[in-house]
């Protein structure tokens, strides 16, 4: 394909599909990995991140191929004020299947599209994938940050974040509200006078989904538990149905010594349960309870599988007990394609200042990484940042928590990383 504003790399190929159903991409040496920088911090994190995902590569025998695309602000600059986000980036991310990218902006209330899950949407990435896990010298609030190494899989696509919402003082809300209160007899539920409504869809096919790649995930890395974290004591059609499919997923797809579906695991402690052996066992717990059980008992959950909304505050939450969203890495993924990005906002206020972390950014590399089975590429990126953390060459929201640390540029803490990247390997 042709692009108009995208320049395709002299060399590298394109990843393939070898079997898209079951997930199956063939990774040539070379592969052209479509990269958007991104908003605010993001032209000074992209690059950063680049320089090391490049030394690890090369450190393990790898090559890639940048071709940099543009969302946003740059797409603005290049495509006119009215363009956020060019065809033409949608159809590089998805020719090519793996891609990278930075923070974009959302503004609040604006009338404005999150550009993030416009992509998701689009190239029907369902599945938010945040591995939450701890590096020694980060500092964080909790008292045993090493016991959180947690996988969150977010539903990506549907739940209130579908964008099915009419705004308040309109034609088209008067309608919804005339449908609700007078066909359908919920007539005492909502308030007299200017209101939003908005639509919760949770399907039976995005449910489903996302819970078989929650449990393939936990058996293919050896995790012994997924949990379903869902509001459906309150929201039973939506939330309440999104943990019925999934128990239907682990009870009808998968062998009883592989997979244990937990029963009343909502209201009931599994102690005295006959669980198989090495089954991974699938349970639920209720969201609201789950943001505590998360503080308190750390290193009882292992993977879990959550709603669209659910997933936003829980995977965030997690980040905090670690050190915070600057150091949290993302992925999203469909059918034998990915998205890598940082879990962290633009942060204008700190664009062009050579201050920003790009640790996350790196990180999901390294998930990117992991997903092109680049095994020893992934085990040396985390090693070289947790190296150069753990010896207190860090950015500026780490150094200002931290005693005799040195605070270092994004571009001298990329440098730190890329030499550490060389003395491991």
């Amino acid at each position: 394909m042709s692009y108009d504003k995208i320049e395709v790399p002299d060399s590298g190929q394109k990843i393939e599909v070898e079997d898209e159903e079951n997930d199956e991409i063939s990774v040539p040496d070379e592969p052209i990995i479509p990269i958007i920088h991104g908003d605010g911090i993001g032209t000074d994190v992209g690059p950063a991140a680049q320089r090391v995902l490049n030394a690890a590569a090369q450190a393990t025998g790898r090559e890639i191929s940048w071709m940099r695309a543009y969302a946003g602000e740059s797409a603005r600059e290049r495509y006119g004020e009215d363009v956020n986000l060019p065809d033409e980036t949608v159809e590089a991310v998805r020719e090519h299947r793996v891609a990278i990218k930075g923070p974009l902006t959302t503004p609040v209330g604006a009338g404005f599209r999150s550009l993030n899950v416009a992509l998701r949407q689009t190239l029907d990435l369902f599945a938010n994938v945040r591995p939450t896990y701890y590096l020694d010298g980060v500092p964080s609030p909790m008292k045993a940050p090493g016991e959180m190494n947690m996988v969150t899989f977010r539903e990506n696509t549907e739940d209130v974040y579908a964008g099915i919402e009419w705004e308040h003082d309109t034609d088209e809300v008067e309608q919804v509200r005339e449908f609700v209160e007078d066909e359908m007899g919920f007539d005492e539920t909502m308030h007299d006078g200017p209101i939003g409504i908005g639509l919760k869809p949770i399907s039976e096919k995005g449910s489903k989904r996302l819970v078989r790649r929650a449990i393939d995930y936990a058996l293919e890395h050896d995790r012994e538990k997924v949990t379903l974290v869902h509001k459906g004591n309150i929201m039973k059609f939506t939330e309440g149905q999104f943990g019925t499919w999934g128990m239907e997923v682990a009870n009808e797809e998968y062998p009883d010594d592989e997979v244990f579906a937990a029963p009343d695991s909502l209201w009931e402690e599994q102690d005295e349960v006959d669980i198989p052996e090495d089954a991974v066992v699938i349970e639920e717990r209720l969201a609201d309870a789950m943001l505590q059980w998360m503080q308190l008992r750390t290193d009882e959950f292992d993977v879990l599988a959550m709603p669209n909304l659910n997933g936003d505050y829980l995977s965030d939450a997690a980040g905090a007990q670690i050190g915070g969203l600057g150091i949290a890495p993302g992925g999203n993924f469909g059918k034998a394609r990915m998205l890598a990005e940082p879990v962290h906002g633009s942060a204008p206020k700190r664009a062009g200042q050579n201050m920003a972390n790009p640790t996350a950014l790196i990180l999901s590399g390294r998930l990117m990484f992991d997903y092109l089975d680049w095994d020893e590429a992934a085990d040396l990126l985390r090693d070289a940042v947790e190296e150069t953390i753990s010896a207190g060459k860090v950015t500026y929201d780490l150094e200002r928590q931290l005693d005799d640390a040195e605070k270092l540029g994004t571009r001298e803490y990329a440098d730190e990383i890329i030499g550490n990247i060389e003395k491991l390997s």
